[in-house]
C-alpha cells in the first residue's frame, strides 16, 4: 500500500510535518509498506496544527507506548503546553526532564537539525509518541531511519518466531546487562501481543525451548567468542523443544540487537519512560547518573584548557597519519600483527567490572541464570588465551550477509545497509572543526571494538587506535561495549571534553553496530560450521 499523498493534502489540508512524513514513507521499500497504512490513519488526524494537538496525550501510533517528546524549540513547545492546559490536559513530565541523563534536553533539541526525518519525528510526536532511545537517536535521522527499519522487521514482521516469543527474547537479553528500561518495555510489548503473564515470572516459567537460549544468550552477550558449532548443534538437535535452523537465526539477530541496544542505552543515559518511572515504583533507571565534580559538563579554569589541547592533539595527529598514507609509508604484516596484539593487550589496562552488583533488581533477577557470568578480557596475563578471529576469515561482507538472507529473508539487507549507513555517516566536523575527514577516527573507533571481541583485521594498522583513541575514550569504549550496566556520566563526560553531544551519540551508534556485528560474526560462523 502507498500513502495517498494527493488526497491526504488536498482534502485534509496536512501539515508541514506530515507531508515529510508521507515523502519518507513512500520513498522506502520492504518493511515500510507496513508502516504506511498506520501512518496514513495518523496523518488523517493531523488535518491541521489545531487537530495535531487535539489528539489524545497517550494515543498509541507505530506500536509505541511512550511519553510525548518535545518539539524543536522552546517556543514551539512552551505554546503547545499552553494549548494542552487550555483544553484541560495534563502535559507530560518528560517534556521538562527530557530522555537522557547525560545529555542536557535543550541540546538534544538544538543539534538535531531540520532534517526531513526530524520533521517525521515532530510529526509524530504531535500525535503519537516516540520512545527516549529514537529522540536520542534522533539526533542522527539517516541512522535513526534505519535503525527503525530494521527494529521494525524483527519485531513486527513475518518470520519465523511468534511474536510474543520475539519480545520474551528481547527480555532475555537486555536482561544479561540488567537493562531495566528494556526489559520494562518489552515485558509491556510482550502482554499486548497475548504473551503468557505465567512467563513473565521468571526464566524458570518459560517453555523449556526458550530457556534452552539461555546459554547462547550468556556467551553472546558476554564473551562471544566461546560460541562453538555445538552450541548450535544442542539448540537443533531433534526433540520436543528443538530449534529449527531459520527460528534460530532470527533469535541469534534479536539477542545481539538487544545486547547492543542495552549498551546504547547505558551509554547514552537513558531515562526509562515515564509509565516505567510512576507506575512502576520498582523499576530504577538503567543508567547510572554520578554526581561527583567530575562530572559536571561545565569545562572551567584549566579543564577547558586540556581539553581543546587535546581536540588540538587529535586533529594534528589525524592530518599526519592521513598525510603518511599518502606517503605510502607502508607497515609489514609482521609488525601490524605485533600492534594487534599490543592494542589487545593494552585493553587490559581499561579497569573492568568484576563484581555483581548487589542491588540486581528481583524482575531482572529472575530473568536472570548464572548472573555472575560477565565479560573476562579475550587476553589475560598468565591464560592462554583463544585463537583471534582474524576478520579475513569470516566477514559479514561474503559470510555472514548471505547466511542470514538465506535464512531469513530481507533481515540481512536491513542490517547491511544499517552497518553501512553509521560506518559511513559522517558531517565532516569534529567539536568547532569543519571540512574534517572523519574516516579514519570512525574506522579506530570501528576495529577497537572489534579488537576488544578478539577480532582482527589484516590489513589495519593498530598504532592508529593508539594514535587517535585518547585513554578517556578507550575507557567508555570500553565500559560500554563489555559490561555497559557500569557507565556513569563521569566517564561520559570525560572523553571528548570539547566536542558536541551529538558527536558522542555518533560514537555511540558506532559502538553498537560494531559491538552487533563482532556478535553476529561469531554466531553466524558457529552456524555455518555447523552447516559444513
Amino acid at each position: 500500500m502507498v500513502v495517498d499523498k494527493k488526497h491526504l493534502e488536498g482534502e485534509h489540508n496536512t501539515t508541514p510535518g506530515c507531508r515529510e512524513l508521507l515523502d519518507i514513507l513512500n520513498s522506502s521499500q520492504g518493511v515500510e509498506k507496513h508502516l504506511r497504512a498506520e501512518a496514513t490513519s495518523l496523518c488523517l488526524q493531523c488535518r491541521n496544527p489545531d487537530a495535531v494537538l487535539a489528539a489524545p496525550v497517550g494515543q498509541d501510533h507505530l506500536g509505541s507506548h511512550l511519553p510525548s517528546m518535545p518539539l524543536n524549540s522552546a517556543a514551539a513547545e512552551e505554546m503547545r503546553e499552553n494549548i494542552l492546559k487550555e483544553r484541560g490536559i495534563e502535559a507530560p513530565r518528560e517534556l521538562a526532564r527530557g530522555p537522557s541523563s547525560f545529555i542536557p534536553l535543550g541540546e538534544i533539541a538544538q543539534e538535531g537539525g531540520e532534517s526531513s526525518l526530524h520533521q517525521l519525528l515532530q510529526a509524530l510526536v504531535s500525535a503519537g509518541r516516540v520512545d527516549h532511545v529514537a529522540m536520542v537517536m534522533g539526533l542522527h535521522p539517516q541512522y535513526l531511519s534505519s535503525f527503525w527499519k530494521t527494529q521494525y522487521l524483527l519485531l513486527r514482521m513475518d518470520g519465523p518466531l511468534p511474536y510474543h516469543k520475539r519480545h520474551y527474547i528481547a527480555i532475555m537479553a537486555a536482561a544479561r546487562h540488567r537493562c531495566s528500561y528494556l526489559v520494562g518495555l518489552h515485558m509491556g510489548e510482550f502482554l499486548q501481543v497475548g504473551g503468557d503473564p505465567a512467563w513473565l515470572r521468571g526464566l524458570h516459567c518459560a517453555p523449556q525451548k526458550l530457556r534452552n537460549l539461555n546459554e547462547i544468550n550468556k556467551l553472546l552477550a558476554h564473551r562471544p567468542w566461546l560460541v562453538t558449532k555445538e552450541h548450535i548443534e544442542a539448540l537443533l538437535k531433534p526433540g520436543e523443544d528443538s530449534w529449527s535452523l531459520a527460528e534460530l537465526v532470527q533469535a541469534l539477530v534479536l539477542l545481539t540487537h538487544y545486547h547492543s541496544l542495552a549498551s546504547f542505552v547505558f551509554g547514552c543515559g537513558i531515562k526509562p519512560e515515564e509509565e516505567q518511572d510512576v507506575e512502576s515504583g520498582c523499576w530504577a533507571p538503567s543508567p547510572h547518573s554520578d554526581s561527583s565534580p567530575a562530572s559536571d559538563d561545565t569545562l572551567g579554569g584549566s579543564g577547558g584548557t586540556d581539553a581543546m589541547q587535546e581536540l588540538e592533539v587529535l586533529m594534528e595527529r589525524m592530518k599526519v597519519l592521513q598525510e603518511n598514507q599518502l606517503e605510502e609509508e607502508g607497515v609489514t604484516q609482521e609488525e601490524m600483527a605485533t600492534r594487534f596484539e599490543l592494542e589487545k593487550t593494552e585493553s587490559l589496562l581499561v579497569p573492568s567490572s568484576d563484581i555483581l552488583d548487589p542491588s540486581l533488581q528481583s524482575n531482572i533477577r529472575c530473568f536472570l541464570e548464572d548472573p555472575e557470568f560477565g565479560y573476562k578480557d579475550f587476553t589475560r596475563r598468565g591464560e592462554q588465551a583463544p585463537p583471534t578471529f582474524r576478520a579475513q576469515d569470516y566477514t559479514w561482507e561474503d559470510h555472514g550477509y548471505s547466511l542470514i538472507n538465506r535464512l531469513y529473508p530481507e533481515v540481512g539487507q536491513l542490517l547491511d545497509e544499517k552497518f553501512q549507513v553509521v560506518y559511513n555517516l559522517t558531517y565532516n566536523t569534529i567539536a568547532m572543526h569543519c571540512g574534517v575527514d572523519t574516516s579514519m577516527l570512525r574506522r579506530a573507533i570501528w576495529n577497537y571494538v572489534h579488537c576488544v571481541f578478539g577480532i582482527r583485521y589484516d590489513d589495519y594498522d593498530y598504532g592508529e587506535v593508539n594514535q587517535l583513541l585518547e585513554r578517556n575514550l578507550k575507557i567508555y569504549i570500553k565500559t560500554v561495549a563489555c559490561y555497559p550496566e557500569k557507565t556513569t556520566k563521569q566517564i561520559y563526560t570525560q572523553f571528548w571534553r570539547h566536542f558536541k553531544h551529538s558527536e558522542k551519540v555518533h560514537v555511540n551508534l558506532l559502538l553498537l553496530e560494531a559491538r552487533m556485528q563482532a556478535a553476529l560474526l561469531y554466531a553466524l560462523r558457529a552456524v555455518t560450521r555447523y552447516m559444513t
